[in-house]
């Protein structure tokens, strides 16, 4: 059983619910597209999953019909009784609580290893991907519903226009990629902008290894707080003619040609005193 759009619209009138705009609420409800992302998560019994964001439980019960044991995390305490409802005869184990904030160590003891799949608020998606794959190593692997600029962000390989700092940041911790488009009409509401799904494995060993990752994530943050300038200019004070030499890069390259391991050449000899605070 999944969840119609009109089945949505039915569930949400007799208590007079309005969806949220600044949760970033748009439910899909289209049966064909949950099953799908179910199944592009390639989870089944045995699996650990948690969904952020879960709304009415559309997506939700999708994943519980692959046999994978699932808790549910929603923030809206209006919505939690209803998705409690309708989710937690299929075994679904509900959680209402703000994913930004709570104790993920505590939530995810049952099990070494998790999958999130989620379609995750636009205002949150990345800044929660990005602090998921820094602090909780027991999320093994991902599948997110994102705005479009926002799952290229993540996916960008070097040279891309979208890559960026976080791109950077994914490359550390994971290999990701765009696993799929989503229309807008899948959506209540309808949302004003594209989704992708994107699709991210957690590496065995991060991708750089000789330098933390809070001084690998500074000089990045650096060097791409000025992105229209030659890494020279944006890296002045942090990163010398010598380290930039002993690095293997063009102090004239800008930041968006270099991969993780560039930049991990680089923070290894950089002077982490001149560098901004986080």
């Amino acid at each position: 059983m999944t969840l119609s759009r009109r089945e949505v619209l039915d569930l949400l009138r007799p208590d007079g619910i309005r969806l949220s705009k600044a949760l970033g609420q748009n439910f899909v409800v289209d049966p064909n597209t949950v099953r799908r992302i179910a199944r592009l998560a390639e989870v089944g019994p045995g699996d650990r999953v948690i969904e952020i964001g879960a709304g009415l439980g559309s997506l939700t019960l999708a994943l519980a019909e692959t046999g994978a044991a699932v808790t549910a995390v929603e923030v809206d305490k209006r919505l939690a009784p209803l998705l409690r409802g309708l989710v937690e005869p299929a075994g679904v184990t509900v959680v209402q609580d703000d994913a930004m904030t709570l104790d993920w160590s505590a939530l995810l003891a049952d099990g070494p290893s998790w999958v999130l799949v989620a379609n995750l608020p636009y205002n949150v998606a990345t800044p929660l991907i990005a602090d998921l794959l820094d602090s909780v190593p027991s999320i093994a692997r991902m599948l997110v519903m994102v705005q479009k600029e926002a799952g290229e962000r993540l996916a960008a390989s070097p040279g891309d226009d979208a890559y960026g700092a976080v791109s950077v940041k994914v490359a550390q911790w994971a290999q990701a990629s765009v696993a799929g488009r989503v229309a807008r009409s899948v959506f209540f509401p309808e949302p004003k902008v594209d989704s992708v799904l994107v699709s991210i494995t957690r590496r065995d060993v991060p991708a750089v290894t000789s330098v933390p990752p809070e001084l690998l994530f500074a000089v990045v943050r650096a060097g791409f707080g000025q992105r229209r300038k030659m890494l020279r200019r944006s890296l002045a004070g942090v990163v010398s003619q010598a380290c930039f030499e002993a690095a293997g890069v063009r102090p004239e390259a800008r930041p968006e040609e270099l991969d993780v391991h560039a930049w991990g050449r680089l923070a290894a000899c950089a002077t982490s005193s001149e560098l901004p605070p986080s």
